[in-house]
């Protein structure tokens, strides 16, 4: 039982750490250090529920949601179904195939951390795009409406762009605190840390373009 009750504690720790890496970065990936398996459950859940809604913060901001209520078939409640399970899918899919790169990139580096913990700094990293969801999708909605996600809305230009290219701000934020937790859970220099966010992160685009090129065909 009180086993039990401490892994039930340590949960409920890291999902207000999940809050806290916003504040305090480097004692949060401190934390992330430890990688045994008792350490890595208590903080699973968190993890994933971060992937999940940067994961729905994400396809939001994707080519394909912008047109989705074109087909009249479509109303917001589905659209909102949609999100919610297309950003699940869109987020693991990102966080296991990102981790991977990751953890291959740091290892080359001379890393020599596990890709569970690859994909958990990886995760911890993405509380901003996760934040996107609660603070600056629900905003942007309220401005804008379902033209949002038509061709042709009332946010297709000036200052909707604008508003578009803001959401990339939460996504380089997530990228500065990868960077941070890099460097502090492998006790690297800045620039050894940013040469492996770097290096992962070129590998990452190549093969996003490759996808893209054989979609294509």
């Amino acid at each position: 039982m009180a086993t039990r009750a401490e892994s039930r504690r340590d949960e409920r720790e890291w999902f207000l750490r999940a809050l806290l890496v916003l504040h305090s970065p480097r004692s949060v990936f401190a934390s992330l250090r430890d990688d045994s398996d008792e350490a890595a459950e208590a903080r699973a859940d968190t993890a994933g529920a971060i992937v999940w809604l940067a994961g729905i913060a994400a396809v939001l901001a994707t080519t394909v949601a912008s047109t989705l209520l074109d087909d009249v078939q479509i109303d917001g409640t589905l659209l909102t179904v949609w999100a919610f399970l297309a950003g699940g899918l869109y987020g693991f899919t990102l966080y296991f195939v990102v981790g991977k790169v990751l953890h291959v990139a740091l290892r080359k580096l001379g890393g020599r951390g596990s890709f569970r913990r690859a994909r958990h700094v990886l995760a911890f990293a993405a509380v901003p795009i996760a934040l996107a969801l609660v603070v600056y999708w629900p905003i942007r909605i309220g401005v804008y409406g379902w033209d949002l996600f038509r061709t042709g809305g009332a946010d297709g230009h000036g200052t909707g762009n604008l508003f578009a290219w803001a959401f990339y701000a939460f996504v380089f934020w997530a990228l500065v605190l990868l960077v941070i937790g890099v460097r502090t859970v492998h006790g690297w220099s800045w620039s050894r840390s940013l040469a492996g966010v770097g290096f992962g992160a070129a590998i990452a685009a190549g093969l996003a373009v490759a996808v893209s090129v054989l979609y294509a065909l």
